[in-house]
């Protein structure tokens, strides 16, 4: 097994096949300056070398995420001229949400706390986002003269529709958890302190499926979102190709014939 790394940013730990990243910025409510973008990217590539079946995110302390830092990283931060913002969208954010929605397993964000700018958009990459009642979740970019990025503009009018995503861009008013529940932005709004449990009660339940059919159909599911109806088809006859040569896929069959549960391997 891999020697789990260490990060200045993050924590990476792995406990019965989920994975667990904790953005570990407390003193400033976890803001992203690009090195942390760049610890999470470094982490996800760690997922397959650790065994990880599924992965939960989470913030330390009182914050989720309360964006990019706008004054602890001056020399290399996202703000700050146009030229520097995107520099650092395009070498240190965008790589890091890609590879996150590139991932070959389920991914479950626990978000109990703020969650601004690029920390709204992470907040809502995961494949299920629970939120406590006490966060928010807000597009800070107008109130600085900034525009959405972090993939903002292409997830929040498919999540909410575009006038709510336009209320919560030009406007930039937060949007509590329990509103984000009701909009359908969320999976779930609960009791901050049943946050943690439940999700790791999803990722758990999540890591003991079927890995590879689990990976495959949330990049079927995203593919979906910008192609045509037949490309959608297609894509589900390679994603079935895919899954049907599994062995979870073959455990499923026979433990459908012999009528017990189900023992998935993540193979």
């Amino acid at each position: 097994m891999t020697d789990i790394p260490s990060f200045d940013t993050i924590r990476l730990e792995v406990a019965d096949n989920v994975a667990t990243i904790t953005l570990n910025r407390p003193e400033r409510l976890n803001s992203m300056p690009p090195a942390m973008a760049d610890d999470i990217r470094t982490a996800l590539d760690y997922l397959p070398l650790l065994g990880a079946r599924a992965l939960l995110i989470t913030g330390e302390g009182r914050g989720f995420c309360s964006g990019a830092d706008l004054a602890g990283d001056r020399s290399a931060s996202a703000v700050g001229g146009g030229a520097n913002s995107r520099k650092a969208l395009r070498n240190h954010y965008n790589p890091m949400l890609l590879a996150l929605a590139n991932l070959d397993i389920p991914v479950v964000v626990a978000v109990n706390g703020p969650a601004a700018g690029v920390g709204c958009s992470f907040a809502l990459s995961g494949d299920f986002t629970l939120t406590g009642k006490s966060a928010y979740f807000l597009q800070a970019f107008v109130n600085i003269g900034l525009v959405p990025d972090g993939g903002s503009s292409w997830i929040l009018p498919r999540l909410v529709g575009l006038p709510r995503a336009t209320q919560m861009m030009m406007l930039g008013e937060k949007i509590s958890g329990e509103q984000a529940a009701e909009w359908g932005m969320v999976y779930k709004c609960v009791e901050d302190g049943e946050l943690i449990a439940e999700a790791r009660a999803l990722a758990a339940r999540l890591a003991n499926g079927p890995t590879v059919a689990l990976g495959t159909m949330r990049k079927v599911l995203r593919a979906g979102l910008s192609q045509s109806y037949a490309d959608t088809l297609d894509g589900e006859a390679t994603g079935q190709f895919i899954a049907g040569n599994s062995a979870d896929a073959m455990e499923g069959i026979l433990a459908f014939q012999q009528k017990r549960k189900t023992e998935f391997k993540g193979r």
